[in-house]
């Protein structure tokens, strides 16, 4: 059962959408992490509240939370009007709280599936983004912030110490600050018959403190799409790598959807570089339906082991992986449904479902 309602207040604007489906659907489709008696653990959906004009000079103000069924995010920014060949501003806060199963989880049923290794962590972040005027082709975004990560286990107590006994943070305590320099560049180009996409993003920790972490990171994703005959072919290469001080959880985690499918989060190998790349081939069926053949396959690059504590050999991940199959997409006034059946390079076998561009 749900709920979708859209109020308008003045020239503000609220979106609710509250899903209270869980119980049936997520003990089908999704690893059970942990049990809590909360109603509120039942419930999941979001709120959104738009401000075109917050205070009468077209500032715009955008609210928006977020709630999973063990995960939530709550953002708010802010943007100030400035003249189109100048870049645009925008202040951001943001807090998250999600289970750190990529890194911390341990792999189950022949690494289809990660269950929870009782790290939690909790992120608050507040800085300014800047939207540099976009080209034809070319866009970036540079910002700043400062972030504090607050590590908790399933009761939320804070933790410094995973169950085996290893720092989870790279201060050795439960806390972890530092201040990000973010900058990120993308291209893109298509035509009818193709199209090329390519991002970058290289991030400094910058030592304002002496305790907060230095470190760079760097991470790419590239993709191309051909059209062959009445299919479409699209490939699509990622990776990345860090330098510098590192906690467990910002290790690259390899494995799960939108990485090697077939795999549970993280199941393949988390270290500090990555390489995955994705194949995938759709072909029509008829006016609405879709036929596709995919092939992923990653990567930690033999890193897994320059991680602290080497949480990835003691959970025993492979540190690369293959997974391979078929799927069904379906497109509908609605929205486009998905589904894909995966096989990994254990031969277990992973259902996926997914609804996007649902209409509000």
């Amino acid at each position: 059962m749900g709920a979708q309602k859209s109020i308008h207040a003045g020239k503000a604007k609220i979106d609710v959408n509250v899903d209270f489906t869980h119980k049936l659907c997520a003990q089908m489709m999704l690893p059970s992490l942990r049990d809590t008696g909360s109603p509120l653990s039942l419930i999941i959906g979001s709120l959104c509240i738009k401000h075109p004009n917050l205070f009468g000079g077209s500032e715009k103000l955008d609210v928006s939370w977020d709630k999973g069924l063990y995960d939530s995010n709550v953002l708010v920014a802010y943007r100030r009007p400035r003249p189109e060949w100048l870049a645009q501003q925008c202040f951001v806060l943001q807090h998250s709280f999600s289970p750190e199963i990529a890194v911390h989880g341990t792999p189950v049923d022949n690494f289809s599936r990660s269950s929870s290794g009782g790290v939690n962590i909790s992120r608050l972040s507040v800085g300014l983004d800047l939207n540099e005027p976009a080209s034809s082709r070319c866009s970036s975004t540079t910002s700043i912030k400062f972030e504090h990560v607050h590590l908790l286990n399933d009761d939320g107590r804070s933790i410094s110490r995973d169950l085996d006994g290893f720092p989870v943070t790279c201060s050795g305590g439960p806390r972890d600050s530092m201040v990000i320099l973010k900058h990120e560049s993308r291209y893109a180009k298509a035509n009818d018959n193709s199209f090329s996409r390519f991002s970058m993003q290289i991030e400094q920790g910058i030592p304002v403190l002496s305790k907060w972490l230095i470190f760079n990171r760097f991470k790419f994703v590239a993709t191309k799409g051909l059209k062959l005959g009445p299919a479409f072919f699209m490939a699509s290469l990622t990776g990345g790598s860090i330098v510098g001080d590192m906690a467990p959880y910002q290790a690259f985690a390899v494995g799960g959807l939108g990485s090697v499918r077939g795999y549970g989060d993280g199941a393949v190998g988390s270290g500090r570089s990555c390489l995955v790349a994705n194949s995938e081939l759709t072909f029509p069926l008829n006016n609405m339906l879709e036929g596709a053949l995919f092939m992923d396959c990653g990567t930690d690059l033999g890193s897994g082991r320059l991680v602290p504590g080497n949480p990835a050999l003691r959970q025993g991940k492979p540190g690369s992986g293959v997974g391979c199959g078929y799927g069904l997409r379906f497109k509908s006034p609605f929205g486009h449904f998905q589904v894909d059946y995966a096989i990994n390079s254990f031969h277990q076998k992973t259902v996926y479902f997914g609804i996007t561009n649902l209409i509000s």
